[in-house]
């Protein structure tokens, strides 16, 4: 699992909360960080949530939280070394995928044959 990242340009924090826009009412909402992704909700770092200020007119309601930086849990941290661990297996073709040598081709190995002169 990828730790989302604050939507804020330039900022490679981690997110700690989500904003959503409810336009409806000419609301922002900010509060505890989804637990996945929204297409029209956006993800912030703590410094970002705690400064947010909504578009002239618009009204902003802040789930008093501690926006802390979750960091990456052991689950992350095991599903990150399992995927290292998996990348760095060889692959290995069944022998169905392994066609069989041509005499006519040349192999390409680090010994090559050499023709006798006598």
């Amino acid at each position: 699992m990828a730790t989302r990242q604050c939507a804020k340009t330039a900022c490679a924090r981690p997110a700690a909360a989500t904003l959503t826009y409810v336009y409806a009412d000419s609301t922002v909402v900010v509060g505890q960080l989804a637990t996945q992704a929204e297409p029209h909700s956006y993800d912030l770092c703590a410094a970002h949530a705690e400064r947010f200020t909504a578009p002239r007119g618009w009204n902003v309601v802040h789930i008093h939280q501690d926006f802390e930086d979750p960091g990456p849990s052991s689950d992350d941290l095991d599903a990150l070394a399992m995927a290292v661990r998996e990348a760095g297996r060889p692959i290995v073709p069944s022998s169905a995928e392994v066609p069989p040598p041509v005499a006519s081709q040349p192999r390409r190995g680090h010994l090559r044959v050499v023709a006798s002169d006598g």
